[in-house]
Protein backbone atom coordinates (compact mmCIF):
# COMPACT_ATOMS: atom_id res chain seq x y z
CA UNK A 1 0.00 0.00 0.00
CA UNK A 2 1.27 3.43 -0.94
CA UNK A 3 0.92 6.38 1.43
CA UNK A 4 0.00 9.69 -0.15
CA UNK A 5 -0.15 13.12 1.45
CA UNK A 6 -2.46 15.39 -0.52
CA UNK A 7 -2.17 19.10 0.30
CA UNK A 8 -3.88 22.24 -0.92
CA UNK A 9 -1.39 24.87 -2.04
CA UNK A 10 2.35 24.97 -1.73
CA UNK A 11 4.23 26.31 1.23
CA UNK A 12 5.88 29.72 1.31
CA UNK A 13 8.25 28.85 4.14
CA UNK A 14 11.71 27.36 3.58
CA UNK A 15 11.77 25.77 7.04
CA UNK A 16 8.53 23.91 6.26
CA UNK A 17 9.98 22.68 2.96
CA UNK A 18 13.14 21.53 4.74
CA UNK A 19 11.09 19.62 7.34
CA UNK A 20 8.91 18.05 4.65
CA UNK A 21 11.99 16.98 2.73
CA UNK A 22 13.67 15.54 5.85
CA UNK A 23 10.72 13.38 6.90
CA UNK A 24 9.79 12.41 3.33
CA UNK A 25 13.27 10.97 2.89
CA UNK A 26 13.07 9.14 6.21
CA UNK A 27 9.66 7.69 5.33
CA UNK A 28 10.97 6.13 2.13
CA UNK A 29 12.79 3.57 4.29
CA UNK A 30 9.41 2.27 5.54
CA UNK A 31 6.90 2.71 2.74
CA UNK A 32 6.14 3.98 -0.72
CA UNK A 33 5.41 7.64 -0.08
CA UNK A 34 4.29 10.52 -2.26
CA UNK A 35 3.27 14.13 -1.67
CA UNK A 36 0.78 15.73 -4.05
CA UNK A 37 -0.04 19.43 -3.92
CA UNK A 38 -3.15 20.87 -5.49
CA UNK A 39 -2.50 24.44 -6.65
CA UNK A 40 -4.00 27.13 -4.44
CA UNK A 41 -6.99 28.95 -5.86
CA UNK A 42 -6.32 32.30 -7.46
CA UNK A 43 -8.39 35.50 -7.26
CA UNK A 44 -10.33 34.44 -4.17
CA UNK A 45 -10.85 37.88 -2.62
CA UNK A 46 -14.43 38.03 -3.91
CA UNK A 47 -15.29 34.51 -2.68
CA UNK A 48 -16.77 33.53 0.67
CA UNK A 49 -15.07 30.95 2.89
CA UNK A 50 -17.72 28.42 1.88
CA UNK A 51 -17.13 29.05 -1.83
CA UNK A 52 -13.40 28.61 -1.33
CA UNK A 53 -13.96 25.33 0.53
CA UNK A 54 -16.30 24.11 -2.22
CA UNK A 55 -13.86 24.91 -5.02
CA UNK A 56 -10.93 23.38 -3.13
CA UNK A 57 -13.17 20.40 -2.36
CA UNK A 58 -13.86 19.87 -6.04
CA UNK A 59 -10.10 19.82 -6.72
CA UNK A 60 -9.48 17.42 -3.82
CA UNK A 61 -12.22 15.06 -5.00
CA UNK A 62 -10.91 15.19 -8.57
CA UNK A 63 -7.45 14.17 -7.34
CA UNK A 64 -8.83 11.46 -5.05
CA UNK A 65 -10.87 9.97 -7.90
CA UNK A 66 -7.59 9.09 -9.64
CA UNK A 67 -6.58 6.61 -6.95
CA UNK A 68 -8.16 3.81 -4.96
CA UNK A 69 -7.66 5.25 -1.52
CA UNK A 70 -8.52 4.91 2.12
CA UNK A 71 -9.00 8.64 2.73
CA UNK A 72 -8.11 10.22 6.07
CA UNK A 73 -8.69 13.93 6.59
CA UNK A 74 -6.41 15.89 8.88
CA UNK A 75 -9.07 17.88 10.64
CA UNK A 76 -9.50 19.60 13.99
CA UNK A 77 -12.72 17.62 14.51
CA UNK A 78 -10.98 14.29 13.89
CA UNK A 79 -10.04 11.55 16.29
CA UNK A 80 -7.20 12.27 18.70
CA UNK A 81 -4.60 9.56 19.28
CA UNK A 82 -1.41 9.35 21.24
CA UNK A 83 1.57 8.29 19.12
CA UNK A 84 1.43 4.61 20.10
CA UNK A 85 -2.32 4.33 19.45
CA UNK A 86 -1.90 5.99 16.08
CA UNK A 87 0.95 3.63 15.15
CA UNK A 88 -1.38 0.70 15.88
CA UNK A 89 -4.09 2.26 13.72
CA UNK A 90 -1.64 2.77 10.84
CA UNK A 91 -0.46 -0.82 11.21
CA UNK A 92 -4.07 -2.10 10.99
CA UNK A 93 -4.72 -0.11 7.81
CA UNK A 94 -1.45 -1.15 6.21
CA UNK A 95 -2.05 -4.81 7.01
CA UNK A 96 -5.42 -4.60 5.29
CA UNK A 97 -7.52 -5.16 8.40
CA UNK A 98 -9.38 -1.88 7.94
CA UNK A 99 -9.30 -1.52 4.16
CA UNK A 100 -8.68 -3.14 0.81
CA UNK A 101 -7.64 0.15 -0.82
CA UNK A 102 -4.36 0.45 -2.71
CA UNK A 103 -3.47 3.82 -1.22
CA UNK A 104 -3.66 5.37 2.21
CA UNK A 105 -4.34 9.02 1.44
CA UNK A 106 -4.03 11.72 4.07
CA UNK A 107 -5.51 15.08 3.09
CA UNK A 108 -4.56 18.51 4.44
CA UNK A 109 -7.10 21.08 3.31
CA UNK A 110 -6.74 24.79 2.80
CA UNK A 111 -6.96 27.54 5.38
CA UNK A 112 -10.72 27.12 5.82
CA UNK A 113 -10.86 23.35 6.03
CA UNK A 114 -12.96 20.95 3.96
CA UNK A 115 -16.25 21.12 2.10
CA UNK A 116 -19.06 18.78 3.10
CA UNK A 117 -18.51 16.79 -0.10
CA UNK A 118 -14.95 15.98 1.01
CA UNK A 119 -16.13 14.93 4.48
CA UNK A 120 -18.59 12.52 2.82
CA UNK A 121 -15.92 10.58 0.94
CA UNK A 122 -13.44 10.31 3.81
CA UNK A 123 -13.21 7.10 5.81
CA UNK A 124 -11.73 8.80 8.85
CA UNK A 125 -10.64 12.12 10.27
CA UNK A 126 -7.51 12.60 12.33
CA UNK A 127 -6.72 15.48 14.64
CA UNK A 128 -3.08 16.09 15.50
CA UNK A 129 -3.89 18.25 18.51
CA UNK A 130 -6.59 20.25 20.24
CA UNK A 131 -4.58 23.25 19.11
CA UNK A 132 -4.98 24.73 15.64
CA UNK A 133 -2.00 24.78 13.27
CA UNK A 134 -1.66 26.48 9.91
CA UNK A 135 -2.27 24.20 6.95
CA UNK A 136 1.39 24.68 6.02
CA UNK A 137 2.96 23.93 9.41
CA UNK A 138 0.79 20.85 9.87
CA UNK A 139 2.64 19.18 6.98
CA UNK A 140 5.83 18.87 9.01
CA UNK A 141 4.02 17.92 12.22
CA UNK A 142 2.08 15.21 10.41
CA UNK A 143 5.11 13.80 8.60
CA UNK A 144 7.09 13.65 11.84
CA UNK A 145 4.23 11.76 13.49
CA UNK A 146 3.95 9.38 10.52
CA UNK A 147 7.69 8.72 10.73
CA UNK A 148 7.35 8.22 14.50
CA UNK A 149 4.52 5.72 13.90
CA UNK A 150 6.73 3.62 11.65
CA UNK A 151 9.57 3.62 14.16
CA UNK A 152 7.09 2.47 16.83
CA UNK A 153 5.77 -0.29 14.54
CA UNK A 154 9.34 -1.44 13.82
CA UNK A 155 10.39 -1.22 17.47
CA UNK A 156 13.09 1.34 16.74
CA UNK A 157 14.37 3.70 19.45
CA UNK A 158 13.19 7.04 17.96
CA UNK A 159 10.08 7.11 20.21
CA UNK A 160 10.87 7.24 23.93
CA UNK A 161 8.16 5.94 26.23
Amino acid sequence: MKIVLLCVGKTDFNFVEEGVKLYSERLKHYCQFEILCIPALKNVSSLTKEQIKEREGDLIIKELSKRDGHVVLLDERGKLYDSVEWAKSIERVLSGIKTSAKNLVFVIGGAYGFSESVYKIARESLSLSKMTFSHQIVRVIFLEQLYRAFTIIKGEPYHHI
